[in-house]
């Protein structure tokens, strides 16, 4: 992996669209940007999304307990620094509590417009609970959320710089026929089964012109293998949402070093996430000039981790602020920026005009 030198950032960035800085805006205001906020929820998952048009998708909402602790970062992003009136749509990218836990709280103190997930089992092996965990989400969504399958696109509204989200994969389906082969498809090696939900996670392609971003929720090991093999329906892409907190049952070199991602931001928690297999993973990808992570992974050698700088969060939970990063993308979708927290150094990107 090669990474990004202070020198070489500031030479590109002297290239590049200028991509406005990070300020808080009214909903009514504008900047023709879009933004990709990673919250940090420790170690569960919460990725807003606003596009130039306005519109708002949050995956994922973290945690329910923790006296509102995600509940009220998502709030804080979303409200004060996004300056959204409420979350056009949420979802769901699979049925852990880390990942549904606020969605009902949030539209009951903040406004979800329409919900997608999966589909909802009447149960999971994992968590015998679940039905009653369930239930608030049931309500909140009047039991009209949107069930997403691979192949299908989230209706989000386009602008000038063409803008869509697919679904790449759900339910353990993925798209297939699509893509350039996978040379990297040999690098899997097959795990047994993943009978928990998070191998049915959603994994979803957001495109803005040239920009390309991939998450794909907490997707395992054997079916980050069949989303990409034979071939690879995300190409090579700009920006990585590590997978699944970046613990070794997932992010497979298979799917990692063919999405071959210029940059990478995992959502991990002081002690969950950020394996030292992911990071190794990583530091191979050929592309790669930086990930960030929101947490330094205190029980590994912070050598084998992002340099400090790209680490949001470095002291324990108990006086952690909750520093998010934001991922910035130009207008025009020809350059991004990423940085950490409102006053953070914007380190600029070009987006790969080769896919």
């Amino acid at each position: 992996m090669r990474l990004l030198k202070s020198v070489v950032l500031s030479v590109a960035a002297c290239c590049l669209v200028q991509v406005p800085a990070v300020t808080t805006l009214r909903a009514d205001q504008k900047t023709g940007t879009l933004d990709i906020y990673f919250i940090d929820v420790e170690g569960g998952a919460a990725n807003l999304i606003v596009t130039p048009e306005g519109e708002s998708l949050l995956i994922d909402s973290g945690y329910p307990d923790n006296q509102g602790r995600d509940l009220n970062r998502i709030i804080a992003v979303a409200g004060e620094v996004a300056g959204l009136k409420r979350i056009d749509h949420a979802m769901v990218s699979h049925w852990h509590l880390d990942h549904f836990g606020n969605h009902a709280a949030l539209a009951a103190k903040f406004g979800v417009g329409t919900f997608w997930d999966r589909g909802i089992p009447d149960s999971l092996s994992e968590d015998p609970g679940f039905p009653d965990r369930i239930a608030a989400y049931r309500a909140a969504s009047q039991n009209q959320s949107k069930a997403l399958q691979a192949g299908q696109l989230v209706p989000l509204k386009s602008g000038k710089t063409p803008l869509s989200l697919k679904v790449l994969c759900a339910s353990r389906e993925a798209v297939v026929g699509e893509g350039p082969e996978n040379s990297f498809a040999a690098r899997h090696q097959p795990q047994p089964d993943d009978p928990t939900d998070n191998s049915a996670s959603i994994a979803v392609l957001l495109r803005f012109g040239e920009f390309r971003y991939v998450t794909c929720g907490d997707l395992t090991w054997n079916m980050e293998a069949k989303l990409v093999t034979p071939r690879n329906p995300a190409g090579r892409i700009d920006l990585f949402m590590v997978t699944h907190h970046g613990l070794a049952v997932s992010n497979n070199p298979a799917l990692v070093l063919a999405l071959d991602p210029v940059s990478a931001v995992m959502c991990n928690g002081p002690k969950k996430g950020g394996a030292e297999s992911t990071l190794k993973t990583l530091r191979e990808v050929q592309s790669m000039q930086q990930w960030f992570q929101l947490h330094r992974n205190v029980d590994l050698d912070g050598s084998l981790q992002a340099p400090a700088e790209f680490i949001a969060n470095t002291v324990p939970t108990a006086d952690c602020q909750g520093q998010w990063v934001l991922a910035r993308v130009a207008p025009d979708g020809a350059s991004y920026t990423i940085q950490i927290g409102p006053d953070g150094k914007p380190h600029s990107f070009r987006t790969r005009s080769e896919h």
